[in-house]
């Protein structure tokens, strides 16, 4: 019978034999990349390799990659939508093409997963007045003995670009049982900051197919769930909240929702990422606050970390999840007590409201909404007990108009696309390696390690491990040191290299599990040498002055500091 490992050790294989190179799990947070809080596709470390440059492991690769898809957290309670992912990934970096990709997605669905090809059925991109209708996809389906092909608009086979600017191109969609499973899309387009279509002078391969999914199929469920990469977790939350998961649909959606938000949890908090107010913090707590509301109505109480127990038994490959698991059950539990008392508070504010009144106002719903986490379920049935009339459509006009605030920052973040390498982005790249080099040797702290970055046109954003605040004199002879290495005019040279040997060199890189047995490694003069995909200045005289203009904590043991170049 087959399981999670199984499929993964197949598929793995199955390319393998097909002359991919497996690309090893790149961490959650995405590397230098201001267009994502997190990685929600097995493509996206790979861009600058999409757009051209070589991969160290050369054309043809695959992995399985972990992902998180943060647009996808109101879907959560249907049999398959999730926020946490594993995606099956091959990719052809200027080397095959439709026909190659198509047969390889239909061998291995039929051959080794030996499902009848009479359940397949795929969609192609019907063209528009931009790009022509992907005849060539449809032929070499129907060669290959498909006969379920039906052709669909850009919403839905055509993928990218992330952003204004970017790799794009049409795609064509596998379904088994009419549940869409593998995605194959073949990359020709760059569109410009016009919105023009131009030929990539490298045409990519890159598909994705969701494990969740493929596995519940392979096992003949309609429900994701019921998988048993799922069911450890459901089993947890029928014994404590002493429900059943069959019992009705609204049970089951909110036993979907706790599981699919705690085990989401695990892996943000596995990154080192902590609750808070801001961007992946803010998606984490957001993620657990809503688990522990769900799980109110199903009267459990301290309960998350008992939720989370089986994770790391399903997830035992990630190494991540069991070095750091004490630190992940103390912050699952701290956010809880720390929500708890927040809806007692609201809890406290809704008397005030409620107090010598006939109805709440829409403001003062949106109000313990938004400032104590109350569902607008909750708030409608504290209504009910008081005999209150509640203002829902008030309340939904300024709940929208918060999305709407909401959207539009979240976008902002794409401003530039995923493929943003404009030159003030490469010179500010560049400046942040001599930035971290700079706050190991003033700091005298030689195992200080960069935990996240973030680069715009405008500004680099570096977070670091250091136990404490930066004195006025330390910023100042970091800022002077990187300033230093600019008027030497050191110059920046990439190499090719093993593994082992970049580490023997001395080289530094952010997460060492993301990279693969060869890794390019950009040495600046003799100040810096680090693993890294780039991209680059070709000299420290192109970067005018560096300045530091913030250093703050962002959680335990992490420093944040954000820095311009003049």
């Amino acid at each position: 019978m087959i399981n999670r490992k199984i499929l993964i050790e197949k598929y793995l294989k199955f390319f393998k034999s097909k002359n991919h190179k497996i690309i090893p799990n790149a961490p959650l947070i995405p590397e230098n990349d201001p267009s994502a809080l997190f990685i929600s596709a097995g493509m996206h470390p790979l861009v600058p390799f999409l757009l051209g440059q070589k991969h160290p492991l050369g054309k043809r690769l695959v992995s399985i990659q972990k992902c998180i898809r943060t647009t996808d957290i109101e879907e959560v309670g249907d049999n398959c939508h999730h926020t946490f992912i594993e995606m099956l990934g091959n990719w052809s970096l200027g080397d095959y093409w439709k026909k190659n990709s198509i047969k390889y997605s239909l061998e291995f669905l039929t051959e080794i997963l030996k499902i009848p090809k009479k359940e397949i059925k795929v969609t192609c991109f019907k063209g528009d007045k931009n790009s022509p209708k992907d005849i060539e996809s449809e032929k070499i389906w129907k060669d290959l003995g498909i006969k379920k092909i039906e052709f669909l608009g850009k919403k839905e086979n055509w993928w990218g670009p992330v952003g204004k600017t970017g790799p794009c191109g049409p795609d064509t969609e596998i379904f088994v049982k009419n549940i869409e499973i593998w995605n194959n899309v073949f990359m020709e387009y760059f569109q410009n900051k016009e919105g023009k279509l131009e030929f990539l002078k490298q045409k990519n391969v890159d598909t994705g197919m969701g494990l969740e999914r493929t596995l519940a199929i392979l096992k003949g469920y309609e429900d994701n769930y019921l998988t048993e990469i799922w069911m450890p977790i459901i089993k947890k939350i029928e014994e404590i909240s002493k429900r059943k998961y069959s019992e009705n649909k609204e049970i089951t959606k909110i036993m979907r929702i706790i599981a699919d938000h705690i085990k989401a949890s695990v892996f943000i908090l596995a990154e080192g990422i902590v609750p808070g107010n801001s961007e992946q913090s803010y998606v984490l707590r957001r993620l657990i606050r809503r688990a522990v509301r769900y799980g109110k109505k199903l009267n459990m109480k301290n309960f998350t970390i008992s939720i989370a127990e089986p994770i790391f038994k399903i997830f035992e490959n990630y190494e991540e999840l069991k070095t750091n698991k004490k630190k992940i059950l103390e912050e699952l539990k701290k956010e809880e007590e720390r929500f708890s008392r927040t809806l007692e508070k609201g809890l406290n504010r809704f008397q005030k409201f409620a107090k010598d009144k006939n109805e709440l106002s829409g403001k003062q719903c949106f109000l313990l909404y938004q400032s104590f986490g109350f569902p607008i379920e909750m708030i409608e049935e504290e209504c009910q007990k008081q005999k209150i009339k509640i203002s829902k459509k008030d309340f939904e006009k300024a709940n929208k108009e918060h999305q709407k605030i909401s959207r539009t920052a979240t976008a902002g973040r794409f401003k530039s696309g995923l493929a943003d390498s404009s030159e003030s982005t490469t010179k500010l790249h560049t400046a942040a390696h001599l930035l971290l080099q700079a706050l190991k040797i003033i700091l005298k702290k030689n195992s200080i390690v960069q935990k996240g970055s973030n680069i715009t046109p405008e500004r680099l954003r570096l977070d670091f491990s250091f136990s404490r605040k930066l004195t006025k004199e330390e910023i100042e002879k970091i800022e002077n040191l990187v300033n230093a290495q600019i008027q030497n005019s050191c110059e920046v040279i990439r190499k090719e290299m093993p593994l082992k040997e970049a580490k023997k060199q001395g080289a530094c890189g952010i997460f060492d599990k993301k990279y693969g047995d060869k890794v390019s490694v950009y040495s600046i003069g003799n100040f810096s040498k680090e693993i890294c995909t780039g991209p680059h200045v070709k000299n420290t005289c192109e970067l005018g002055k560096f300045k530091i203009i913030k250093e703050e904590s962002v959680g335990a043991g992490i420093r944040r500091i954000k820095a311009i170049l003049e």
